[in-house]
């Protein structure tokens, strides 16, 4: 009676804990994430390509072939203006694009880019697994190493943290340089460590000439793809064993790559990693393509995350489509309004996410905003035959984000994350191609038969919803 009793107040000072912890989150302002959106610029667009700035007629006549006369948008007067001033990254011309549907076809072109790296490889990475994928890349950068080619490694320790340390260790014997990001371990951690700042990027960088960035971890259950049917994904909604994945990566070569290159080097130099060994790390760079890349890196140590407010810029800009995907969704309020303000004035808003997850809180937390945004008019699709993993952005067919970068705070406000902005309606049907492929894979939500779900799950909801915040 007495242990039953004690295993009692346990629980009851759990529960208090937990609910003091909700009613501060609840009481609190919401952080301030948001600079001046009626700032207006006062200077033209510029671009730059390999050889540098280019003149305002040159600027001005690309982004005039970049547009889609047929399609109303305020993306290339209205918000390229706004992203220029709150932006520190070039808007770069000359670049070429591949895009790679999941993670076999981007596992098989960031291996064969390795393979030919004849200076150097830098990999930032939220995690990488000690299995049969991880150990593939893991061989290959030893080697890469033992020929002369120089490897720097970032990796998350939280999100590695299942990566047994004899994997990385071995990496280090065997000479490459690698940088444990915000180590969880308090004995080696950095002043004003915070366990909820986290390296969520996903970039490899090959002899400053090759970038790859997008939403793909390494590991051998991300090698599974979309296009794998298997009959055990219709059984569960909230597993990731056995479950084929559907991301979303880009493949660039041209001037932007230095870009990508000065944002790895930002976060090495911030951790204080060990010096970089002398490497050209910032060759002279041609125009290879017609595509215009801006590269956008976050951080919650900037006074607001430059990816979001882009995005919120680029929302509120739009005239005909805002395509949506995320593989997790919980907007903070003003991400929230933008989407329902945008469907009102009739723009064609859909939301593509997860019908399975790997994050059972995050998925009924999500589930919590559809009411409000369906009621809106915003269409929301959700994808059942795979755990879609994707975060990517297609604005009025012209604008286009792939990154790393969910739809929810965590993203928003905590993780280090990139995302490649790319203009031009060429990629853009791309993009739109890609989006209505995974509409033909995915069940459209309707409000009437959404408002007949059941109590418990109305229950689920609201628990998600109260930590929004911490998602």
């Amino acid at each position: 009676m007495y242990l039953k009793k004690i295993r009692y107040i346990k629980i009851v000072r759990l529960l208090a804990v937990l609910c003091l912890t909700l009613l501060i989150g609840c009481s609190s302002t919401i952080p301030l994430i948001v600079p001046d959106m009626a700032m207006q610029s006062s200077h033209p667009v510029q671009l730059f390509d390999a050889h540098g700035p280019l003149s305002q007629k040159q600027s001005n006549e690309i982004l005039s072939r970049l547009k889609n006369n047929d399609v109303e948008t305020h993306i290339f007067d209205r918000h390229l203006a706004f992203a220029s001033e709150i932006v520190d990254s070039h808007l770069m011309a000359g670049n070429k694009v591949e895009l790679l549907i999941d993670s076999p076809d981007t596992y098989r072109s960031m291996y064969a880019a390795m393979e030919n790296a004849k200076d150097h490889i830098n990999m930032e990475i939220y995690f990488i697994k000690n299995d049969e994928i991880g150990n593939l890349f893991a061989e290959l950068l030893i080697r890469k190493q033992k020929s002369g080619v120089q490897v720097n490694l970032i990796y998350d320790s939280v999100g590695s943290i299942d990566t047994p340390r004899e994997f990385f260790a071995s990496l280090k014997e065997n000479g490459v340089n690698v940088l444990e990001f915000n180590p969880v371990n308090p004995l080696i951690a950095p002043k004003n460590w915070q366990v909820t700042r986290r390296d969520h990027r996903k970039l490899l960088i090959v002899d400053g000439q090759i970038a790859f960035v997008g939403s793909a971890n390494i590991s051998t259950e991300y090698s599974r793809g979309s296009l794998v049917k298997s009959k055990s994904t219709a059984r569960s909604k909230s597993t990731r064993s056995g479950n084929p994945w559907r991301d979303t990566h880009v493949q660039i070569v041209g001037p932007v790559v230095s870009e990508f290159q000065k944002l790895f080097m930002s976060i090495w130099n911030e951790q204080k990693g060990e010096p970089l060994a002398q490497r050209n790390y910032f060759p002279e760079l041609t125009n290879k393509g017609s595509e215009v890349i801006r590269v956008i890196g976050s951080s919650p140590e900037k006074d607001y995350n430059p990816i979001y407010v882009t995005l919120l810029s680029a929302i509120n800009s739009a005239e005909t489509q805002i395509f949506l995907t995320s593989a997790y969704f919980v907007p903070d309020p003003h991400l929230l309004a933008a989407l329902k303000a945008a469907a009102k004035r009739r723009v064609d808003v859909r939301i593509l996410l997860p019908g399975k997850t790997d994050s059972a809180l995050v998925y009924y937390a999500s589930r919590s905003y559809f009411d409000e945004l369906l009621s809106a008019g915003v269409k929301i699709y959700v994808r059942q035959d795979t755990l879609l993993h994707a975060k990517t952005t297609l604005i009025d067919g012209v604008w286009s984000t792939i990154g790393s970068t969910n739809l929810d705070w965590l993203s928003f406000l905590n993780n280090q994350e990139i995302n490649a902005v790319i203009l031009g309606q060429d990629f853009g049907t791309q993009m739109q191609t890609l989006f209505e492929n995974d509409l033909k894979s995915s069940k459209l939500v309707t409000l009437e038969k959404w408002r007949k779900r059941s109590i418990s799950t109305r229950i689920l909801e609201r628990a998600g919803r109260l930590w929004a915040q911490w998602l």
